[in-house]
């Protein structure tokens, strides 16, 4: 079906729960006024990113009042946000909740926490286990979360358990500048939104933050990526935006009907060989 997104492109306050949440609960009415369908916000857009030893003080479980909150104004719009989420044996991890019709419909723990150059999630974090896609009022769809959507094995599998809509949240650092004053991360994550989409025959609704933690600057530029691989709308690079577009059901259908990679797509002999490699690497 057709749907109109709005893509929360916030700057959220590093370790500021309650301002995070006023602010996104700001744009969630901001989206039911202007008749979205869906908000989508950045990964931990309710806490900030380099939380360090924050991460126990922030975690909110799924019953917590600020959750409460977005369960009942999800009966106006559905919603993806990203935050800490605690669990009952005191894990805590790097989620994102989709909630729809006063309920929290999913919940994706990021499960592949990059620990490299200035990122250390690994220390802080408990890694998810699963990629699942799951169906909404929209179609159905998968969340992945930041590095994720960088393991090829993430976006396929959600593509293969039946996902049109793939939906990544970010907070990418900007990182490189090329020779014509173009940031290398923002080059790369949009090459890499348009692959997933052209290869996979999917939707890619892409969150990024903006604003800066610890002297590392966010760069935005949201983006909404038809199944073809080409960018229908585009947020801001490097500012806070707001944007609101229209995702056409009948170019997802044209596309699976132009290049019907899915369509012929071989799941036994991906699990075939998947498996072959297995056996041989534990000989």
């Amino acid at each position: 079906m057709d749907f109109t997104v709005a893509l929360a492109q916030i700057k959220p306050k590093l370790g500021c729960v309650a301002d995070n949440c006023l602010m996104v609960r700001q744009a969630v009415e901001r989206g039911i006024d202007g008749k979205a369908d869906l908000v989508v916000f950045p990964e931990l857009a309710l806490t900030g990113y380099f939380l360090k030893d924050l991460v126990p003080d922030v975690a909110l479980r799924h019953d917590a009042p600020e959750i409460d909150i977005l369960r009942e104004l999800s009966r106006h719009i559905s919603i993806v946000v990203g935050l800490v989420e605690a669990s009952a044996d005191y894990r805590f991890f790097n989620t994102a909740l989709y909630l729809e019709g006063g309920e929290l419909r999913h919940t994706h723990r990021k499960v592949y926490l990059p620990t490299y150059g200035l990122f250390d999630e690994q220390r802080y974090f408990a890694r998810g286990e699963h990629f699942r896609a799951f169906d909404t009022r929209l179609g159905r769809m998968g969340l992945l979360i930041c590095e994720d959507m960088w393991h090829l094995s993430a976006p396929y599998i959600l593509a293969m358990d039946g996902a049109t809509t793939l939906i990544c949240l970010s907070s990418s650092p900007g990182r490189g500048v090329t020779e014509d004053d173009r940031l290398g991360s923002t080059i790369a994550w949009q090459k890499l939104t348009s692959t997933t989409a052209m290869f996979l025959n999917c939707r890619v609704l892409f969150c990024n933050r903006v604003g800066y933690e610890d002297g590392v600057s966010f760069w935005g530029g949201s983006e909404i990526v038809a199944p073809s691989g080409s960018v229908t709308s585009r947020a801001r690079i490097l500012e806070a935006d707001f944007l609101v577009a229209g995702v056409d059901e009948g170019s997802l259908r044209r596309e699976r009907i132009f290049s019907p990679m899915m369509r012929d797509e071989s799941l036994s002999i991906t699990m075939n060989e998947l498996r072959r490699i297995e056996r041989e690497r534990g000989r």
